[in-house]
């Protein structure tokens, strides 16, 4: 009895093993070190336009570089990691984005911040594809959007990190010594990468069990899919309008937070710490909440359908409360607003990038989710500019707001029209391999 109770004691997952989630464990790295990295510029924004005399305008023109190098970065880097795969594509993303992190030590104005973002841009528009690429590689598709919302709270993470270190380095060693603390994790996590990462039919620590778990498709050729034939498909459409129409919600939020609690609250450089980092955290909760109750759906018995798109409702209507936040008597009360709709956007967030893997193959993924990423920094761009121009000549964030508060709803509402059943796209798979033959 004693045996055949130790033999049932043993789990399913002590018998499959669980390298898949050291991989996760990774992206989850990369993530966090990304949005450290792009964070820094809106902690010290505050004290920064102080110290230089930006105006808002001045301001919006150095974030707008970021996402316009974003935007260019991915018209090639989904494709690049599609052709010449995740782990070294991965490698170069990081490398790049950490020298141009540090080089914002280097900036003296407006032009020179402006260029560092715009290199920091360049690089930092490999991380997502790359991730969403690995995980289509390491992940079934029933486990992908709990994957995608884990290594997703990297950014929450960073974004935890950066208010609460960087306030402390730059009030003790200078502003510019915040923009230098990456190079070391960055370093680290690149050398650490190269020698571990491999695709599972690849990876010699891998279990047999495992391995068929994850399961694997046909092999198809590393060739490069022409975002003209993606276009086609409205399946590529639908994630660029989800992209296109959230993103920028995002970007406000990293960005111009800790400049509307500075300037509606008073707070001062080290008083940014506390509400930034409790705002993260719930969006933290969200990421991976978000990809769980899909998850949790599916294995339920719902389709894919009506599980990615019933989580993506639910957190489109918990953003929609973040409107008072705009007004709110009480610092605590703005941030509870702000914290539920950065939670609700992760959630939101892990669900759209997973999309990608549940309508597309996977020598495709890559490259459909640098479209999207694409059609995210467009869209960040036109909202940083009128975050300017609001700004400069009202003053007010309510209309930024209102905005944030209905902007999910309008997004679901395009996806399902676009794609009602959340159908894969029948992608013409071996005529792209008779052109690369040719």
């Amino acid at each position: 009895m004693n045996d055949l109770s130790g033999a049932a004691g043993v789990s399913v997952t002590t018998k499959l093993g669980g390298y898949r989630w050291r991989v996760c464990a990774m992206l989850l790295a990369a993530t966090t070190i990304n949005y450290i990295d792009r964070q820094v510029l809106g902690v010290l924004a505050p004290f920064l336009q102080q110290n230089f005399g930006w105006s808002e305008l001045d301001y919006s023109y150095i974030v707008t570089a970021f996402q316009a190098a974003y935007a260019i970065g991915l018209l090639g880097t989904g494709a690049i990691i599609d052709r010449f795969g995740t782990r070294i594509g991965y490698a170069l993303a990081i490398g790049v984005w950490s020298f141009a992190a540090m080089a914002h030590s280097l900036a003296v104005g407006v032009v020179s911040f402006a260029a560092a973002r715009f290199a920091l841009g360049l690089g930092e528009s490999g991380n997502f594809p790359a991730a969403i690429k690995a995980v289509a590689e390491w992940f079934p598709q029933r486990e992908r959007a709990l994957a995608a919302g884990i290594f997703n709270a990297g950014s929450n993470i960073g974004a935890i990190v950066a208010p609460a270190l960087v306030p402390i380095i730059a009030s003790r060693l200078g502003w510019q010594a915040a923009f230098l603390f990456t190079g070391v994790l960055s370093a680290t996590w690149v050398t650490v990468w190269l020698i571990t990462y491999r695709t599972p039919d690849k990876q010699p620590k891998l279990s047999a069990a495992e391995r068929d778990y994850i399961g694997r498709e046909p092999s198809a050729p590393s060739v490069r899919i022409p975002w003209s034939r993606l276009l086609r498909h409205r399946q590529a459409w639908a994630l660029a309008a989800a992209k296109f129409i959230t993103d920028p919600i995002w970007w406000f939020f990293l960005f111009w937070l800790p400049k509307f609690l500075h300037s509606e609250y008073g707070l001062t450089l080290l008083g940014l710490g506390a509400p930034l980092i409790a705002i993260f955290l719930l969006a933290d909760v969200g990421s991976v909440a978000g990809g769980w109750v899909a998850g949790r759906l599916i294995r339920r018995g719902w389709s894919v359908n009506r599980a990615r798109k019933g989580t993506m409702l639910l957190c489109a209507l918990l953003v929609v409360p973040v409107v008072f936040a705009a007004k709110a008597s009480h610092l605590w009360v703005a941030v509870a607003l702000i914290g539920l709709a950065t939670a609700a956007h992760q959630g939101w967030s892990a669900n759209v990038y997973t999309m990608a893997s549940d309508m597309f193959p996977r020598h495709a993924v890559a490259s459909v989710v640098g479209i999207g990423g694409f059609a995210g920094a467009v869209g960040g761009m036109l909202i940083s500019t009128a975050i300017g121009l609001l700004l400069q000549f009202t003053g007010s964030y309510l209309p930024v707001f209102f905005m944030a508060g209905s902007a999910y709803l309008i997004a679901l509402a395009v996806v399902h029209g676009l794609v009602p059943r959340l159908e894969p796209a029948l992608l013409e798979t071996s005529s792209i391999i008779a052109g690369a033959a040719e």
